[in-house]
């Protein structure tokens, strides 16, 4: 049986990673993976952080930015670009444009805030 979900626009919300989200894909339903809509403005970097047990593969959509992990030297990315972080690896991404960049976040297995870690001092709260 096909099952539908329809997002909303107007569900983005703002998190503490520094970027904004709109869940396209995250049910329980569906354990193997979820989708997101993320949008980070012009100048903003996100949050060094990491998934535990779960792998995501980012897909830029709009902007440009440049990815990195806070050890090697970050790369750019633009309209297409596909970026596999596996599980556990450190990951951020620098709106490098002036438009936002938005891409998709599809995580495998489903993305869950207790898989949520920061690599910042002094933050510990959990995103999405």
């Amino acid at each position: 049986m096909l099952e539908f979900f329809r997002a909303d626009l107007a569900t983005e919300f703002d998190t503490p990673e520094r970027c904004s989200i709109v869940e396209l894909l995250n049910d329980a339903r569906v354990p193997a993976l979820s989708v997101a809509r993320c949008r980070v403005e012009p100048g903003v970097t996100t949050q060094l952080h990491s998934l535990t047990d779960t792998d995501e593969v980012y897909v830029i959509l709009n902007g440009q930015g440049l990815m990195g992990d806070g050890v090697a030297v970050p790369q750019p990315v633009a309209a297409l670009d596909c970026v596999h972080i596996p599980a556990g690896h450190p990951q951020q991404v620098e709106n490098t444009g002036s438009d936002p960049l938005i891409f998709l976040a599809i995580c495998s297995d489903r993305f869950t805030a207790d898989a949520y870690v920061s690599h910042e001092r002094g933050v510990s709260d959990k995103s999405h």
